[in-house]
């Protein structure tokens, strides 16, 4: 069974950092673009962040830009997301995906997605 695992969510005050990591089971990831989405209560579900197979290209959304740096390891099978200066605004449930493809600096189409961690900003 494939899967995705996100990882590394939590409590963290306003200023602070978190890293979130996804990992794959079942399938090797090498050869598939990959994302990080977040959604919060109420909201549409968001585009975070995406990076390429090799993972020398990557966008973020202009909301995190400057702030979170998305990066892969393709030998662990694993994606990272390190969010730093988090706000209230970044409180949502991340989810990252895998096998969709780029359009424009932003992902679509992802055929595999994680559950979902959980990240807390308090002011």
């Amino acid at each position: 069974q494939v899967q995705l695992v996100e990882s590394g969510g939590g409590l963290v005050q306003t200023g602070g950092s978190l890293r979130l990591s996804c990992t794959a089971s079942g399938r090797t990831l090498r050869r598939d673009v990959m994302a990080w989405f977040r959604q919060a209560p109420g909201m549409k579900r968001e585009f975070v962040a995406t990076i390429s197979m090799t993972g020398t290209t990557s966008y973020y959304a202009d909301s995190v830009k400057g702030r979170f740096t998305i990066s892969r390891d393709n030998a662990k099978n694993t994606m990272s997301l390190q969010m730093n200066s988090l706000t209230p605004e970044d409180t949502a449930v991340y989810y990252c995906s895998a096998g969709g493809y780029i359009n424009n600096g932003i992902y679509y189409g992802g055929d595999l997605w994680g559950q979902g961690t959980q990240v807390t900003v308090s002011s």
